[in-house]
């Protein structure tokens, strides 16, 4: 009885094991050696901005370890075309592009998980692109890079003697493709008024400066420039507030405090000038009392007369 279970039980292990080479192990093989497996990559672009770094996905399909087989990242219009070489387990340096040194890798602990994903560091304009990503045993398959430049703006104000508001200049370099820029209220509508003008510059290295000017009425509000490119989904903002005053306190205010000099000056100028008064004054009642006190006085008969020549009548 043991022994026909035990035959029953090896005659289920063989049959299982069939089915499961059938089913799972010998399909896997027939990709690998056969060409009929695939590699799996994102078909929407990928974005990436100038300095930042990106992965161009690359995965098998069924995964399987692909650290000893060859990968080849590689772009045509590129020549030397090869982006990466990965081969028998190391990365073959000579044969990459040389505007790609250091700059693009592949981990091998990934590639054992079937993923063969390119990593792109410091990313430039030049590296706007369709990237293949080629193993020999499977298929390819293509990724393309849209690389993008954005930057904040900055907003400075000057005052408009003749219409009395204030002009707002919006400017912003380092962008790339060419953007707009946009005039906000602080209820985020448009400006309407104000008739921005705008113009945008392209420089010797590819990227963009935009200058925008609006003039805004001279009252309390909070205007926003807004810098967008929706190619590469990049928004930048910045904030001004235009402080509100009366056309006619200034002219006020500035006679209030020419006054105040002016009575600060007259009272100043009388106080010196009773001051040079007083001792004046002193100085002559001095003398006079000194002059007195030197003249010796005699009797002549009905009157009395001192040496200084005047004469005193005793009653």
């Amino acid at each position: 009885m043991l022994h026909m279970m035990l035959r029953h039980f090896n005659n289920f292990s063989c049959g299982a094991f069939t089915v499961l080479s059938y089913t799972v192990l010998f399909p896997a093989l027939i990709h690998l050696c056969t060409g009929q497996g695939q590699v799996s990559s994102p078909s929407e672009p990928l974005v990436s901005l100038v300095g930042h770094s990106v992965t161009l996905p690359c995965h098998l399909d069924p995964a399987a370890d692909a650290s000893q087989l060859t990968v080849e990242w590689t772009r045509s219009d590129l020549d030397p075309r090869f982006v990466l070489v990965w081969r028998d387990g190391i990365e073959l340096e000579s044969k990459k592009n040389p505007s790609y040194t250091n700059r693009t890798s592949v981990s091998p602990e990934k590639l054992k998980l079937g993923d063969a994903s390119l990593r792109l560091s410091s990313v430039r304009l030049s590296d706007e692109g369709t990237y293949r990503c080629f193993i020999p045993q499977l298929r390819d398959s293509k990724v393309q890079l849209v690389v993008g430049a954005a930057s904040s703006p900055v907003i400075t104000t000057v005052d408009d003697q003749q219409s009395g508001g204030v002009v707002l200049q919006c400017r912003s370099s380092g962008w790339y493709p060419e953007p707009q820029v946009l005039w906000l209220d602080e209820e985020g509508n448009l400006l309407s008024a104000g008739h921005p003008h705008t113009q945008t510059v392209r420089g010797p290295d590819d990227l963009y400066t935009i200058s925008s000017t609006v003039t805004v009425d001279n009252k309390h509000q909070n205007i926003t420039c807004r810098i967008t490119q929706n190619g590469i989904a990049q928004t930048r903002d910045t904030h001004v507030h235009v402080p509100g005053h009366s056309s006619s306190s200034a002219p006020l205010l500035v006679a209030v405090i020419a006054l105040i000099l002016s009575l600060i000056a007259v009272a100043f100028i009388v106080h010196r000038w009773k001051q040079r008064n007083r001792k004046y004054g002193n100085s002559q009642q001095s003398a006079k009392l000194s002059q007195l006190s030197k003249c010796p006085i005699s009797d002549h008969g009905c009157g009395t007369t001192d040496f200084c020549g005047r004469r005193d009548t005793k009653m």
